[in-house]
């Protein structure tokens, strides 16, 4: 008796566990997460500190004979013309070069902010012609200039390519990747700064990233929090306005401290975004939806269609007693029982989940039933299509 009273006990101990457990993980699912906190340089950046596009035009040559077809390309012939007459040799009018390692192409690369003159940058060279591979080609000396036409660095070097193509005497040809397009790490040298305003004013603006009153106002709060009362001014979703001190040692400092400050950002609008292409649904956590029935079932028609020989009666005579071949058509029409689920008020993301995975939905038919609960007012959110 006392090991069955043990053993009751202990299976009794076991089914409260197991409820508990039950319990705690209702209540995390049911209750809101906390919000989480956000370092202020991952959620903001300061006015003035970008980065500024680069673009130039050159030549690429030591190709293995994949360089532009000069009848297709004339410029990249009128280039090489005007490149080897400033080095002092000049080609005959006359002569047309037939050129197969040589290939014009566009140079791109960002100019980080406060870059100084030594420092070295990524570039992205393209072709512009017909050119069908850039691997084992060199960039030629290229200016790289900004938006304002100046040259802001040089670039040149060996291409790193990771496409690869081949092709046959037939017209068969396969490519791997991307050829026409390569990378030259560190391939081109500042030459000149690009002014920025950043120890100009007296103040520095924190633009977010991602507009937001609430997340705006609890940056302001928390930087006034942590540096004083007045320093700090919310100027409107997206811009906070800070004092800064005028040294540039003392704001470099600052700066460092007030990024690395840590604030709970405000939740995202309820939003669904439907990729059109794809068929992806992404569904916002804070989407709700209003009491609303739905139903949804399909249909499969089935169409098969078969030849018969169709011969005469036996003893048949005449010129329509022929053997003749005949379609045989057959339908079928398949209507699986449709379910219908009843979506209560302020039902959550994980419930519309779970009811729609019920009926079997494929994403195409979500998209449907998201649109029309959306129609009938039902959807607590706004609908994006890309």
């Amino acid at each position: 008796m006392r090991h069955d009273t043990h053993v009751r006990y202990a299976s009794r101990g076991r089914k409260r566990a197991a409820s508990l457990l039950q319990l705690v993980l209702i209540v995390a699912l049911v209750m809101p997460a906390a919000a989480h906190a956000e370092r202020i340089k991952d959620i903001a950046s300061v006015a003035g500190v970008r980065s500024n596009p680069l673009i130039g035009y050159g030549l690429v040559v030591g190709l293995d004979g994949t360089g532009d077809q000069t009848s297709q390309a004339p410029f990249t012939v009128q280039t090489l013309r005007n490149m080897l007459e400033q080095l002092g040799v000049t080609i005959p009018p006359n002569v047309n070069p037939q050129l197969k390692n040589v290939a014009a192409v566009s140079v791109q690369a960002e100019l980080p902010p406060f870059a100084k003159p030594g420092q070295t940058i990524d570039v992205t060279v393209s072709s512009l012609g017909n050119s069908t591979s850039l691997r084992g080609g060199a960039l030629l000396l290229t200016p790289l200039r900004g938006a304002d036409g100046e040259v802001y660095a040089i670039a040149q070097g060996n291409l790193v390519v990771s496409g690869l193509g081949a092709s046959g005497r037939d017209g068969s040809r396969i490519v791997v990747n991307v050829p026409s397009t390569g990378r030259i790490p560190s391939g081109a040298m500042v030459e000149r700064p690009v002014d920025n305003a950043f120890a100009a004013r007296p103040t520095l603006t924190l633009n977010l990233n991602a507009p937001d009153f609430t997340s705006a106002s609890r940056m302001t709060a928390r930087i006034n929090e942590s540096f004083g009362p007045g320093l700090a001014r919310t100027v409107d979703a997206v811009s906070v306005e800070v004092l800064a001190p005028a040294d540039t040692t003392q704001r470099v400092a600052f700066l460092s401290s007030l990024e690395n400050l840590e604030v709970a950002p405000g939740e995202a609008p309820a939003r669904v975004i439907v990729n059109s292409r794809t068929g992806t649904v992404v569904i916002g956590s804070n989407v709700r939806v209003m009491p609303a029935a739905v139903t949804h079932g399909s249909m499969v028609v089935t169409i098969t269609e078969d030849l018969v020989v169709s011969q005469p009666p036996p003893f048949a005579d005449g010129p329509g007693a022929q053997t003749v071949v005949v379609p045989d058509t057959a339908i079928d029409v398949e209507q699986p029982e449709s379910r219908m689920f009843l979506f209560g008020p302020g039902v959550t993301l994980n419930e519309i989940v779970q009811a729609v995975n019920a009926v079997g939905a494929a994403p195409a038919d979500l998209v449907a039933i998201l649109e029309a609960l959306k129609q009938a007012g039902a959807l607590q959110a706004e609908l994006i299509v890309i």
